[in-house]
């Protein structure tokens, strides 16, 4: 049987069962301070006339007490380490995730990379249901999609234009490549049943959305997204998701420690 090192490697995902049931009852507790009190990076992506709400938030880590806990305390950064397999793990950010009953909005497919400021092969991102999730209404993820040649078109999920407002290399070349058609295309997806207290976690590259919410329950999920020891700062011809104002770095630079902490080393 393979490993779930191995699987992450081979798929760009893995499903953990069970390993954060003790932090759920804080993870709810931080997510509903989060909602009373949003950041200025607060989105509302369900627009006038359609039913539900799909909101999220970024990067409250630091101000929300539960989630500083999670970050610190919890085995998240331990787990992440040894499946990027580096020697220290960095937090990146958090992003919360609901979706009330009644929401048809779906979640694109996506790569997270590219809208963001690194770039670099050791990441994990965790998804962790607050509420049980089935195939309806779960994560779903494209197996084997962060090894694709280049990174998909990122794009805005308002209106579908592209995210940023120059997509080229200076040879001309697209840095970007188009987004298959993935749900009638020859891919394996992977959409697990999810009880809270489980997770998965999936490489930055790999492609990924969800449906809507047309169940009676609420879908909350936490995400907290690690970097190790090759990822570093990269320029986007535009501004980045979450867009670090002001982060004064260069394209190579490694992620500044003030701004993006190490939370666990292999050899502490």
């Amino acid at each position: 049987m393979m490993s779930d090192v191995e699987v992450f490697q081979r798929d760009g995902a893995v499903v953990l069962r069970g390993v954060f049931t003790d932090w759920i009852e804080r993870l709810r507790e931080g997510f509903e301070q989060n909602l009373a009190t949003p950041s200025q990076f607060a989105i509302e992506n369900v627009g006038s006339g359609e039913g539900g709400r799909f909101f999220e938030d970024y990067c409250n880590w630091q101000r929300i007490p539960a989630f500083s806990d999670f970050v610190l305390n919890s085995p998240a950064a331990g787990i992440a380490g040894q499946i990027m397999q580096s020697q220290q793990v960095q937090v990146f950010h958090d992003h919360i995730l609901v979706k009330e009953p009644g929401t048809s909005k779906p979640t694109p497919w996506h790569q997270d990379l590219p809208y963001y400021c690194v770039n670099g092969l050791q990441t994990a991102s965790y998804w962790i249901p607050l509420d049980p999730v089935t195939k309806l209404n779960t994560l779903s993820l494209v197996l084997g999609s962060h090894l694709w040649p280049k990174p998909v078109r990122p794009k805005s999920w308002a209106n579908n234009a592209d995210f940023y407002c120059e997509a080229n290399s200076v040879t001309g070349e697209s840095v970007f490549m188009d987004m298959p058609d993935v749900e009638n295309g020859d891919f394996n997806i992977l959409s697990p049943e999810l009880q809270p207290g489980d997770a998965v976690v999936f490489d930055f590259r790999t492609v990924h959305g969800a449906a809507g919410n047309q169940g009676t329950g609420r879908r909350r999920a936490f995400s907290t997204r690690f970097i190790g020891d090759d990822v570093r700062y990269i320029a986007r011809p535009g501004r980045t998701s979450p867009p670090f104002p002001g982060i004064n770095l260069e394209n190579g630079d490694r992620m500044r420690e003030d701004w993006f902490p190490v939370v666990w080393r292999k050899d502490a």
